[in-house]
Protein backbone atom coordinates (compact mmCIF):
# COMPACT_ATOMS: atom_id res chain seq x y z
CA UNK A 1 0.00 0.00 0.00
CA UNK A 2 1.27 3.54 -1.31
CA UNK A 3 1.38 5.85 2.02
CA UNK A 4 -0.11 9.21 0.77
CA UNK A 5 1.86 12.51 1.59
CA UNK A 6 0.40 15.55 2.78
CA UNK A 7 2.02 16.95 -0.77
CA UNK A 8 0.05 14.35 -2.47
CA UNK A 9 -2.81 15.51 -0.95
CA UNK A 10 -2.24 19.63 -1.34
CA UNK A 11 -1.58 18.86 -5.29
CA UNK A 12 0.94 20.81 -5.18
CA UNK A 13 4.73 19.84 -3.85
CA UNK A 14 5.20 23.30 -2.53
CA UNK A 15 2.51 22.75 -0.04
CA UNK A 16 4.09 19.90 1.62
CA UNK A 17 3.89 20.55 5.43
CA UNK A 18 7.00 19.70 7.35
CA UNK A 19 6.35 20.22 10.95
CA UNK A 20 7.34 22.92 12.91
CA UNK A 21 11.01 21.35 13.88
CA UNK A 22 11.63 20.52 10.61
CA UNK A 23 10.33 23.92 9.15
CA UNK A 24 12.43 25.61 11.38
CA UNK A 25 15.61 23.68 10.89
CA UNK A 26 15.58 23.75 6.86
CA UNK A 27 14.13 27.10 7.55
CA UNK A 28 17.86 28.83 9.31
CA UNK A 29 19.35 27.50 6.32
CA UNK A 30 17.83 30.49 4.26
CA UNK A 31 18.90 32.49 6.79
CA UNK A 32 22.33 31.63 6.90
CA UNK A 33 22.60 31.37 3.08
CA UNK A 34 21.24 34.96 2.52
CA UNK A 35 22.51 36.65 5.57
CA UNK A 36 25.37 38.08 4.16
CA UNK A 37 23.64 39.74 1.48
CA UNK A 38 20.92 41.35 3.37
CA UNK A 39 23.04 42.89 5.94
CA UNK A 40 25.45 44.69 3.25
CA UNK A 41 23.22 46.89 1.95
CA UNK A 42 22.93 48.81 5.13
CA UNK A 43 25.77 49.13 6.00
CA UNK A 44 27.10 50.14 2.52
CA UNK A 45 24.29 53.10 2.35
CA UNK A 46 24.78 53.84 6.16
CA UNK A 47 28.04 54.46 5.84
CA UNK A 48 27.99 56.51 2.60
CA UNK A 49 24.98 58.94 4.61
CA UNK A 50 27.67 59.13 7.67
CA UNK A 51 25.28 57.72 10.43
CA UNK A 52 27.75 56.59 13.27
CA UNK A 53 27.99 52.76 13.73
CA UNK A 54 24.99 52.13 16.69
CA UNK A 55 22.44 53.50 13.69
CA UNK A 56 23.97 51.41 10.88
CA UNK A 57 22.82 48.55 13.36
CA UNK A 58 19.85 49.79 13.30
CA UNK A 59 19.34 49.84 9.71
CA UNK A 60 20.68 46.41 9.56
CA UNK A 61 18.19 45.04 12.07
CA UNK A 62 15.50 47.07 10.06
CA UNK A 63 16.44 45.01 6.97
CA UNK A 64 16.27 41.88 8.91
CA UNK A 65 12.79 42.88 10.15
CA UNK A 66 10.99 44.04 7.09
CA UNK A 67 12.87 40.89 5.05
CA UNK A 68 11.13 38.43 7.70
CA UNK A 69 7.86 40.08 6.79
CA UNK A 70 8.18 40.27 2.84
CA UNK A 71 9.70 36.30 3.35
CA UNK A 72 6.19 35.38 5.18
CA UNK A 73 4.03 37.60 2.81
CA UNK A 74 5.83 35.63 -0.25
CA UNK A 75 6.13 32.41 0.67
CA UNK A 76 2.62 31.96 3.13
CA UNK A 77 0.84 34.48 0.84
CA UNK A 78 -2.71 36.31 1.63
CA UNK A 79 -4.92 37.01 -0.80
CA UNK A 80 -3.85 38.89 -3.67
CA UNK A 81 -0.66 38.97 -2.40
CA UNK A 82 2.36 36.27 -2.67
CA UNK A 83 3.57 33.66 -5.08
CA UNK A 84 3.15 30.62 -2.19
CA UNK A 85 6.49 29.52 -3.65
CA UNK A 86 9.31 28.74 -1.43
CA UNK A 87 10.93 32.22 -2.21
CA UNK A 88 13.06 34.15 0.45
CA UNK A 89 12.84 38.07 0.07
CA UNK A 90 15.31 40.04 1.47
CA UNK A 91 16.85 44.13 0.49
CA UNK A 92 17.77 44.13 -3.10
CA UNK A 93 21.10 44.76 -4.32
CA UNK A 94 20.20 46.22 -7.22
CA UNK A 95 19.70 49.52 -5.94
CA UNK A 96 22.52 50.01 -3.72
CA UNK A 97 24.17 52.46 -6.52
CA UNK A 98 21.27 54.70 -7.02
CA UNK A 99 20.20 54.53 -3.37
CA UNK A 100 23.88 56.00 -2.47
CA UNK A 101 23.73 58.64 -5.24
CA UNK A 102 20.56 59.69 -3.72
CA UNK A 103 21.62 59.52 -0.10
CA UNK A 104 24.81 61.79 -0.91
CA UNK A 105 22.46 64.62 -1.86
CA UNK A 106 19.24 64.13 0.32
CA UNK A 107 19.94 62.15 2.90
CA UNK A 108 17.94 58.64 3.89
CA UNK A 109 15.15 60.19 4.07
CA UNK A 110 15.31 61.53 0.68
CA UNK A 111 16.21 57.35 -0.26
CA UNK A 112 12.88 56.78 1.82
CA UNK A 113 10.25 58.92 -0.20
CA UNK A 114 12.02 57.82 -3.39
CA UNK A 115 11.46 54.13 -2.31
CA UNK A 116 8.20 54.47 -0.89
CA UNK A 117 6.79 56.91 -4.37
CA UNK A 118 8.76 54.13 -7.09
CA UNK A 119 7.23 51.37 -5.50
CA UNK A 120 3.68 52.08 -5.42
CA UNK A 121 4.32 52.90 -9.28
CA UNK A 122 5.71 49.20 -9.34
CA UNK A 123 2.77 47.84 -7.58
CA UNK A 124 0.32 49.85 -9.78
CA UNK A 125 1.68 47.87 -13.25
CA UNK A 126 2.42 44.88 -11.80
CA UNK A 127 -0.60 43.17 -13.86
CA UNK A 128 1.50 44.35 -17.10
CA UNK A 129 4.38 42.25 -15.95
CA UNK A 130 2.12 39.08 -15.03
CA UNK A 131 0.74 38.68 -18.70
CA UNK A 132 4.27 38.11 -19.53
CA UNK A 133 4.44 34.32 -18.68
CA UNK A 134 3.77 33.49 -22.39
CA UNK A 135 6.77 35.22 -23.00
CA UNK A 136 9.21 32.92 -20.96
CA UNK A 137 9.52 29.76 -22.15
CA UNK A 138 12.34 27.26 -21.38
CA UNK A 139 14.72 28.78 -23.85
CA UNK A 140 14.18 32.22 -21.82
CA UNK A 141 13.60 30.76 -18.08
CA UNK A 142 16.36 28.31 -18.79
CA UNK A 143 19.12 31.33 -19.91
CA UNK A 144 18.01 33.64 -16.89
CA UNK A 145 18.26 30.29 -14.40
CA UNK A 146 21.77 30.09 -15.47
CA UNK A 147 22.90 33.20 -15.58
CA UNK A 148 21.63 34.07 -12.24
CA UNK A 149 23.73 31.05 -11.24
CA UNK A 150 26.57 31.92 -13.19
CA UNK A 151 26.25 35.96 -11.72
CA UNK A 152 26.08 34.94 -8.16
CA UNK A 153 29.71 33.18 -8.55
CA UNK A 154 31.89 36.36 -8.06
CA UNK A 155 30.28 36.95 -4.80
CA UNK A 156 31.13 33.09 -3.77
CA UNK A 157 34.62 33.83 -4.59
CA UNK A 158 34.48 37.41 -2.52
CA UNK A 159 33.23 35.72 0.06
CA UNK A 160 35.71 32.74 0.55
CA UNK A 161 38.54 35.58 -0.01
CA UNK A 162 37.31 36.88 3.40
CA UNK A 163 34.73 39.81 1.52
CA UNK A 164 37.11 42.61 3.37
CA UNK A 165 39.34 43.79 0.54
CA UNK A 166 40.92 45.81 3.02
CA UNK A 167 41.45 43.17 5.33
CA UNK A 168 45.55 41.80 5.23
CA UNK A 169 44.54 38.13 5.27
CA UNK A 170 41.97 38.92 2.19
CA UNK A 171 42.53 36.17 -1.14
CA UNK A 172 44.77 34.45 1.74
CA UNK A 173 45.75 30.64 1.42
CA UNK A 174 44.50 30.23 4.85
CA UNK A 175 40.68 31.88 3.93
CA UNK A 176 40.36 29.68 0.31
CA UNK A 177 41.35 26.63 2.17
CA UNK A 178 38.91 27.50 4.52
CA UNK A 179 36.28 27.84 1.81
CA UNK A 180 37.37 24.89 0.36
CA UNK A 181 37.16 22.49 3.82
CA UNK A 182 33.76 23.66 4.16
CA UNK A 183 33.03 23.03 0.13
CA UNK A 184 34.52 19.66 0.80
CA UNK A 185 31.90 18.83 3.98
CA UNK A 186 28.96 19.91 2.03
CA UNK A 187 30.22 17.23 -0.87
CA UNK A 188 30.47 14.77 1.79
CA UNK A 189 27.44 15.31 3.75
CA UNK A 190 25.32 15.42 0.79
CA UNK A 191 26.91 12.06 -0.25
CA UNK A 192 25.62 10.47 3.05
CA UNK A 193 22.33 7.88 2.55
CA UNK A 194 20.31 9.60 5.31
CA UNK A 195 18.23 11.82 4.06
CA UNK A 196 17.85 14.39 6.96
CA UNK A 197 22.01 14.87 7.12
CA UNK A 198 21.87 15.10 2.81
CA UNK A 199 19.27 17.47 3.39
CA UNK A 200 20.89 19.18 5.69
CA UNK A 201 24.19 19.60 4.52
CA UNK A 202 24.33 23.12 4.13
CA UNK A 203 23.45 24.03 7.51
CA UNK A 204 25.50 21.02 9.13
CA UNK A 205 29.25 22.21 7.03
CA UNK A 206 28.68 25.60 7.94
CA UNK A 207 28.20 24.25 11.24
CA UNK A 208 31.29 22.57 11.21
CA UNK A 209 33.22 25.28 8.97
CA UNK A 210 32.54 27.79 11.71
CA UNK A 211 33.80 25.52 14.76
CA UNK A 212 37.28 24.62 12.61
CA UNK A 213 37.37 28.47 11.64
CA UNK A 214 36.96 28.83 15.77
CA UNK A 215 40.34 26.56 16.83
CA UNK A 216 42.22 28.01 13.61
CA UNK A 217 41.48 31.85 15.33
CA UNK A 218 39.69 33.07 12.38
CA UNK A 219 36.36 33.09 14.28
CA UNK A 220 35.78 36.02 16.55
CA UNK A 221 32.82 36.03 19.12
CA UNK A 222 33.74 38.53 21.45
CA UNK A 223 31.62 41.39 20.36
CA UNK A 224 28.38 39.38 20.56
CA UNK A 225 27.57 40.25 24.34
CA UNK A 226 28.11 44.17 22.92
CA UNK A 227 25.00 45.70 22.72
CA UNK A 228 21.19 45.56 23.39
CA UNK A 229 19.66 41.95 23.18
CA UNK A 230 15.81 42.88 22.47
CA UNK A 231 15.08 46.60 20.01
CA UNK A 232 11.96 46.87 17.98
CA UNK A 233 12.29 49.30 14.99
CA UNK A 234 11.29 52.45 14.91
CA UNK A 235 9.14 53.76 12.25
CA UNK A 236 11.19 56.67 10.96
CA UNK A 237 13.55 56.76 12.80
CA UNK A 238 15.76 58.36 10.41
CA UNK A 239 12.83 60.95 10.06
CA UNK A 240 10.00 61.71 7.78
CA UNK A 241 10.39 60.88 3.96
CA UNK A 242 11.18 63.69 1.67
CA UNK A 243 10.42 63.57 -1.80
CA UNK A 244 12.45 64.74 -4.77
CA UNK A 245 11.58 64.26 -8.65
CA UNK A 246 14.36 62.81 -9.78
CA UNK A 247 15.23 60.38 -6.98
CA UNK A 248 12.03 59.11 -7.41
CA UNK A 249 12.31 58.65 -11.44
CA UNK A 250 15.81 56.74 -10.54
CA UNK A 251 14.27 54.63 -8.23
CA UNK A 252 11.42 54.07 -10.55
CA UNK A 253 14.03 52.34 -12.74
CA UNK A 254 15.83 50.24 -10.06
CA UNK A 255 12.19 49.12 -9.50
CA UNK A 256 11.38 47.86 -13.12
CA UNK A 257 15.08 45.82 -12.70
CA UNK A 258 13.83 44.58 -9.71
CA UNK A 259 10.28 43.44 -11.19
CA UNK A 260 12.39 41.48 -13.72
CA UNK A 261 14.58 39.69 -11.26
CA UNK A 262 11.76 38.90 -9.66
CA UNK A 263 9.74 37.55 -12.10
CA UNK A 264 12.82 35.47 -13.14
CA UNK A 265 13.48 34.41 -10.19
CA UNK A 266 9.55 33.31 -9.29
CA UNK A 267 9.68 31.39 -12.85
CA UNK A 268 13.11 29.78 -11.93
CA UNK A 269 11.91 28.32 -8.44
CA UNK A 270 8.65 27.14 -9.71
CA UNK A 271 10.60 25.19 -12.62
CA UNK A 272 12.88 23.66 -9.53
CA UNK A 273 10.07 22.63 -7.57
CA UNK A 274 8.31 21.45 -10.57
CA UNK A 275 5.24 23.35 -10.07
CA UNK A 276 2.70 25.52 -12.47
CA UNK A 277 3.56 29.00 -12.11
CA UNK A 278 0.93 30.93 -14.18
CA UNK A 279 0.26 34.62 -14.71
CA UNK A 280 -1.70 34.67 -11.48
CA UNK A 281 0.95 33.60 -9.46
CA UNK A 282 3.45 35.61 -11.13
CA UNK A 283 1.14 38.80 -10.11
CA UNK A 284 0.76 37.84 -7.02
CA UNK A 285 4.17 37.49 -6.10
CA UNK A 286 5.28 40.64 -7.75
CA UNK A 287 2.35 42.86 -5.39
CA UNK A 288 4.24 41.19 -2.71
CA UNK A 289 7.54 42.38 -4.02
CA UNK A 290 6.13 45.78 -4.76
CA UNK A 291 3.76 46.07 -1.38
CA UNK A 292 6.81 44.75 1.16
CA UNK A 293 9.05 47.08 -0.58
CA UNK A 294 6.92 50.24 -0.20
CA UNK A 295 6.05 49.58 3.87
CA UNK A 296 10.13 49.11 3.95
CA UNK A 297 10.95 52.77 4.58
CA UNK A 298 8.32 52.78 7.26
CA UNK A 299 10.58 50.63 9.58
CA UNK A 300 13.74 52.17 8.00
CA UNK A 301 13.88 49.43 5.16
CA UNK A 302 14.77 49.62 1.64
CA UNK A 303 13.63 47.99 -1.83
CA UNK A 304 12.74 44.15 -1.47
CA UNK A 305 13.19 41.53 -3.73
CA UNK A 306 13.64 37.31 -3.88
CA UNK A 307 17.10 36.54 -3.47
CA UNK A 308 18.75 33.37 -6.19
CA UNK A 309 21.16 32.42 -3.64
CA UNK A 310 18.14 30.23 -1.90
CA UNK A 311 16.68 29.39 -4.85
CA UNK A 312 20.09 27.74 -5.37
CA UNK A 313 19.27 26.06 -1.92
CA UNK A 314 15.90 24.67 -2.61
CA UNK A 315 17.42 22.71 -5.60
CA UNK A 316 20.22 21.30 -3.48
CA UNK A 317 18.48 20.29 -0.76
CA UNK A 318 15.05 19.26 -2.49
CA UNK A 319 13.09 20.82 0.03
CA UNK A 320 10.42 22.84 -1.48
CA UNK A 321 7.97 23.25 1.06
CA UNK A 322 7.06 26.32 1.29
CA UNK A 323 6.60 26.51 5.31
CA UNK A 324 10.03 26.49 5.47
CA UNK A 325 10.50 29.97 3.67
CA UNK A 326 7.55 30.91 6.16
CA UNK A 327 10.06 29.80 8.96
CA UNK A 328 12.45 31.53 7.79
CA UNK A 329 10.89 34.59 7.41
CA UNK A 330 10.10 34.50 11.43
CA UNK A 331 13.45 33.94 12.05
CA UNK A 332 14.46 37.04 9.91
CA UNK A 333 11.86 38.70 12.00
CA UNK A 334 13.09 37.43 15.46
CA UNK A 335 16.75 38.41 14.58
CA UNK A 336 15.19 41.79 13.45
CA UNK A 337 14.05 41.91 16.96
CA UNK A 338 16.81 40.25 18.63
CA UNK A 339 19.89 42.20 17.41
CA UNK A 340 22.05 39.41 19.73
CA UNK A 341 20.82 36.85 17.63
CA UNK A 342 22.19 38.73 14.45
CA UNK A 343 25.33 39.33 16.12
CA UNK A 344 25.87 35.26 16.43
CA UNK A 345 25.31 34.58 12.80
CA UNK A 346 27.30 37.81 11.33
CA UNK A 347 30.65 36.48 13.61
CA UNK A 348 30.35 33.36 10.94
CA UNK A 349 33.27 33.76 9.25
CA UNK A 350 32.62 34.81 5.56
CA UNK A 351 35.18 32.07 3.74
CA UNK A 352 32.72 29.43 5.38
CA UNK A 353 29.70 31.30 3.30
CA UNK A 354 31.82 30.92 0.37
CA UNK A 355 32.76 27.66 0.33
CA UNK A 356 28.90 26.46 1.05
CA UNK A 357 27.90 29.38 -1.82
CA UNK A 358 29.87 27.78 -4.79
CA UNK A 359 27.82 24.72 -4.19
CA UNK A 360 24.75 26.65 -3.85
CA UNK A 361 25.12 29.23 -6.85
CA UNK A 362 26.37 25.75 -8.95
CA UNK A 363 23.04 24.57 -8.72
CA UNK A 364 21.09 27.34 -9.46
CA UNK A 365 23.35 27.26 -13.01
CA UNK A 366 22.95 23.92 -13.41
CA UNK A 367 19.43 23.93 -13.23
CA UNK A 368 19.18 26.53 -16.12
CA UNK A 369 21.50 24.45 -18.19
CA UNK A 370 18.78 21.14 -17.31
CA UNK A 371 15.90 23.71 -18.77
CA UNK A 372 18.33 24.58 -21.67
CA UNK A 373 18.54 20.84 -22.45
CA UNK A 374 14.67 20.65 -22.99
CA UNK A 375 14.61 23.39 -26.20
CA UNK A 376 14.27 22.40 -29.11
CA UNK A 377 17.39 23.71 -31.53
CA UNK A 378 16.52 22.49 -35.07
CA UNK A 379 15.02 24.83 -37.31
CA UNK A 380 14.57 27.66 -35.35
CA UNK A 381 16.92 30.73 -33.42
CA UNK A 382 16.85 29.66 -30.11
CA UNK A 383 20.73 28.92 -29.83
CA UNK A 384 21.29 32.55 -30.90
CA UNK A 385 18.60 33.71 -28.35
CA UNK A 386 20.76 31.49 -25.63
CA UNK A 387 24.00 32.59 -27.03
CA UNK A 388 23.05 36.21 -27.06
CA UNK A 389 21.40 36.37 -24.05
CA UNK A 390 23.90 34.45 -21.82
CA UNK A 391 26.90 36.66 -23.59
CA UNK A 392 25.17 40.07 -22.07
CA UNK A 393 24.12 38.38 -19.13
CA UNK A 394 27.84 38.18 -18.47
CA UNK A 395 29.29 41.30 -19.62
CA UNK A 396 28.94 42.85 -16.90
CA UNK A 397 30.36 40.07 -14.54
CA UNK A 398 33.72 39.65 -16.99
CA UNK A 399 34.05 43.98 -17.06
CA UNK A 400 32.34 45.48 -13.84
CA UNK A 401 33.27 48.68 -15.12
CA UNK A 402 31.56 47.84 -18.93
CA UNK A 403 28.99 50.69 -18.70
CA UNK A 404 31.03 53.49 -16.43
CA UNK A 405 30.57 56.46 -19.27
CA UNK A 406 27.07 55.68 -20.67
CA UNK A 407 23.72 57.39 -19.03
CA UNK A 408 23.54 56.37 -15.07
CA UNK A 409 20.04 54.35 -16.30
CA UNK A 410 21.78 52.36 -18.93
CA UNK A 411 23.83 51.01 -15.80
CA UNK A 412 21.10 50.59 -13.86
CA UNK A 413 19.30 48.12 -15.80
CA UNK A 414 22.26 46.73 -17.51
CA UNK A 415 24.54 46.37 -14.86
CA UNK A 416 22.77 43.42 -13.20
CA UNK A 417 23.58 40.36 -15.84
CA UNK A 418 20.15 38.57 -14.30
CA UNK A 419 17.94 41.43 -15.52
CA UNK A 420 20.09 42.15 -18.94
CA UNK A 421 20.00 38.53 -19.74
CA UNK A 422 16.25 38.35 -18.77
CA UNK A 423 15.60 41.55 -20.78
CA UNK A 424 17.40 40.22 -24.11
CA UNK A 425 15.72 36.73 -23.92
CA UNK A 426 12.89 38.14 -23.98
CA UNK A 427 13.21 40.17 -26.42
CA UNK A 428 15.29 37.80 -28.88
CA UNK A 429 12.03 35.05 -27.97
CA UNK A 430 9.78 37.85 -29.34
CA UNK A 431 11.41 38.61 -32.28
CA UNK A 432 12.16 35.28 -33.89
CA UNK A 433 9.59 33.18 -32.13
CA UNK A 434 6.30 35.33 -32.13
CA UNK A 435 6.90 37.62 -34.85
CA UNK A 436 6.65 36.01 -38.27
CA UNK A 437 7.47 38.53 -41.25
CA UNK A 438 7.65 37.99 -44.58
CA UNK A 439 9.19 34.57 -46.17
CA UNK A 440 11.95 34.11 -42.97
CA UNK A 441 10.91 30.20 -43.02
CA UNK A 442 12.16 29.75 -46.92
CA UNK A 443 15.71 31.32 -46.34
CA UNK A 444 16.63 30.44 -42.73
CA UNK A 445 19.98 31.53 -40.82
CA UNK A 446 22.92 30.11 -40.32
CA UNK A 447 21.96 29.52 -36.55
CA UNK A 448 18.76 27.61 -37.30
CA UNK A 449 20.70 25.55 -40.35
CA UNK A 450 23.44 24.75 -37.64
CA UNK A 451 21.85 22.41 -35.47
CA UNK A 452 19.55 20.61 -37.64
CA UNK A 453 19.86 16.91 -38.12
CA UNK A 454 18.19 14.53 -40.37
CA UNK A 455 17.60 10.82 -39.27
CA UNK A 456 18.09 8.39 -42.04
CA UNK A 457 15.48 5.90 -40.42
CA UNK A 458 12.98 8.37 -41.73
CA UNK A 459 14.67 9.85 -44.72
CA UNK A 460 12.80 7.94 -47.29
CA UNK A 461 9.20 9.14 -46.00
CA UNK A 462 10.75 12.29 -46.77
CA UNK A 463 8.57 13.48 -43.85
CA UNK A 464 12.01 16.24 -42.13
CA UNK A 465 12.49 17.66 -45.22
CA UNK A 466 11.75 21.70 -45.85
CA UNK A 467 10.86 24.22 -48.30
CA UNK A 468 13.77 24.82 -50.24
CA UNK A 469 15.83 21.25 -49.76
CA UNK A 470 17.28 19.51 -52.47
CA UNK A 471 19.05 16.67 -53.89
CA UNK A 472 22.09 17.72 -54.92
CA UNK A 473 24.73 15.27 -56.61
CA UNK A 474 22.89 12.48 -54.20
CA UNK A 475 23.00 14.80 -51.69
CA UNK A 476 21.03 17.02 -48.99
CA UNK A 477 21.22 20.70 -49.22
CA UNK A 478 19.10 23.48 -47.46
CA UNK A 479 17.50 26.29 -49.07
CA UNK A 480 20.91 28.18 -48.97
CA UNK A 481 23.08 25.16 -50.22
CA UNK A 482 24.37 24.10 -47.08
CA UNK A 483 25.11 19.87 -46.51
CA UNK A 484 22.28 18.83 -44.36
CA UNK A 485 23.62 15.81 -42.05
CA UNK A 486 22.16 12.89 -41.67
CA UNK A 487 22.47 10.72 -38.81
CA UNK A 488 20.97 6.79 -38.07
CA UNK A 489 18.60 6.46 -34.50
CA UNK A 490 21.79 6.17 -32.72
CA UNK A 491 22.99 9.21 -33.38
CA UNK A 492 25.86 8.23 -35.47
CA UNK A 493 26.86 10.38 -39.13
CA UNK A 494 25.44 8.30 -41.91
CA UNK A 495 27.54 8.26 -45.48
CA UNK A 496 24.46 8.05 -48.07
CA UNK A 497 23.30 8.97 -51.38
CA UNK A 498 20.19 9.30 -52.43
CA UNK A 499 19.26 6.42 -53.97
CA UNK A 500 21.78 4.17 -52.78
CA UNK A 501 21.86 2.51 -49.44
CA UNK A 502 23.93 4.02 -46.46
CA UNK A 503 27.71 3.23 -46.73
CA UNK A 504 28.06 3.10 -42.78
CA UNK A 505 29.89 4.87 -41.01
Amino acid sequence: MVKRTRADEAGRPEDERLGIGKSFTYGIQHVLTMYGGIIAPPLIIGGVAGVPPAEIGLLVASCLFIGGLATILQSYGVPFFGSRLPLVQGTSFAGVATMTAIVADGGLPAVFGAVIVSTLLGLLITPVFSRLVKYFPPVVTGTVITVIGLSLMPVAAQWAMGNNTKAADFGSVSNIGLAALTLTIVLVLSKVAVPAISRLSILLSIAAGTVLAALLGKADFSDVGDGPIFAVPTPFAFGAPTFDVAAIVSMFIVVLVTLTETTADILAVGEIVGTRVGKRRIGDGLRADMASSAIAPVFNGFTQSAFAQNVGLVAITGVRSRFVVTAGGVILLVLGMLPVLGRVVAAIPYPVLGGAGLVLFGTVAASGIKTLSKVDYDGNMNLVIVAASVGLGMVPIAAPDFYHHFPAWVGTIFHSGISAAALMAVVLNLVFNHLKPGKAGTDPSVFATATRVIDYSDLKAFSQLKNGDRIVDGKIVDANGEPVPVRDADGHPVHYRIGAEPEGH
